[in-house]
């Protein structure tokens, strides 16, 4: 009997050994309590330790349990928001789960507003420098209040923002749990073609030329001439959707920022996003956003009209130009997209 219970001793001891090199070499798990696996919150989400430090209600705590009448409306849509999300996540688990470990190198797109206890998730083509700008002005400590004096240049500077991926992995669980963490997305092929527009028809994208247009050049254009081989500054839309949907694209991967998936970018299966922001409505949501983190009486979303913006049509036209194959191949490579924000598949689609 003793010696049993020595063996035990000893075994239990080994245990604990392989527990703690186990967890000493875990690198991060942001499959964090509130799994989009699991039933959407509905409840208050609020432990005793989430807290504001001021000892004043933050945004989070306004969005899912709002004191003032003007926010009841708005959190009633965005839970609607969050519920397709999840849905689609669950209705694809096979695929959107295949990755449950997500490294600090993911997090790179997620910008920290330690003030105001906020995360927003930045999408290329999705009102990012106007948002970059916001966070610029509620992160600059009075260095900056009005967002449009920010050159747009200066916004796209990294040091100017700090993403999430620069903190240690205890403190970005702790913000992925506390903070109000958004995105803001755009119906996927208006956002396609606005990014095909931005970087291969406009003579200043001079690094996007040469990065992806002088191979796609050389990839799919039949008798190139040497001036289209060395400079790529004429890529065809065509070209483009043919380079998107050639399996040696998709093992090159990862696409660029400006043309990859918002799944991709934001990871919005493996981090609960409190609030999905809608470029076709973008003042209101982004003002929704600013008045939640208590600032809404002193900033708000910079909003102008821009006479070169893609449009709905526009986009109809740039996808009637290329074979119904690279339609539906295009539709399947940002097809998470479309279902998880509740976009319709376009009409002008040849899907048959």
């Amino acid at each position: 009997m003793k010696q049993a219970l020595l063996e035990l001793m000893r075994m239990s001891r080994i245990c604990r050994m392989v527990l703690a090199t186990c967890l000493g070499s875990f690198v991060l798990v942001i499959f964090y309590f509130q799994s989009m696996f699991q039933p959407v919150m509905r409840r208050n989400p609020f432990a005793a330790d989430v807290c504001c430090p001021k000892g004043s209600r933050n945004a989070l705590q306004e969005l899912y349990n709002p004191t003032q009448s003007e926010f009841t409306g708005a959190a009633f849509l965005h839970q609607t928001r969050r519920d397709q999300v999840a849905e689609t996540c669950r209705a694809h688990s096979a695929s959107s789960r295949k990755r449950r470990v997500l490294t600090p190198a993911d997090l790179k797109h997620l910008v920290v507003d330690e003030e105001h206890e906020m995360i927003y998730c930045y999408v290329p083509k999705v009102a990012c420098t106007n948002w970059k700008r916001v966070m610029m002005v509620l992160t600059g400590r009075g260095r900056y209040s009005d967002p449009m004096e920010i050159p747009s240049n200066e916004a796209h500077v990294p040091a100017n923002l700090k993403t999430l991926n620069q903190y240690s992995i205890p403190e970005i669980n702790h913000r992925l749990k506390s903070f109000l963490k958004f995105l803001f997305v755009r119906e996927p092929f208006e956002r396609l073609v606005s990014a095909y527009r931005n970087k291969f028809t406009l003579k200043y994208n001079g690094s996007f030329h040469k990065r992806f247009g002088t191979k796609i050049v050389r990839r799919y254009r039949r008798n190139a001439t040497q001036e289209a081989l060395q400079s790529g500054t004429d890529v065809k839309f065509q070209e483009f959707a043919e380079y998107l949907t050639d399996p040696a694209t998709v093992r090159e991967a990862p696409l660029n920022e400006h043309w990859e998936t918002v799944y991709s970018l934001c990871h919005p299966c493996h981090i609960h996003y409190d609030l999905v922001g809608k470029y076709e409505t973008l003042e209101e949501d982004a003002n929704y956003v600013l008045r939640l983190a208590g600032v809404g009486d002193y900033l708000r979303f910079p909003t102008y009209a821009k006479s070169t913006r893609t449009t709905d049509q526009m986009t109809a036209e740039f996808f009637h130009n290329i074979s119904s194959q690279q339609q539906r191949q295009l539709y399947q490579l940002y097809k998470m997209d479309f279902l998880m924000f509740n976009y319709s598949t376009p009409s002008y689609l040849k899907m048959q």
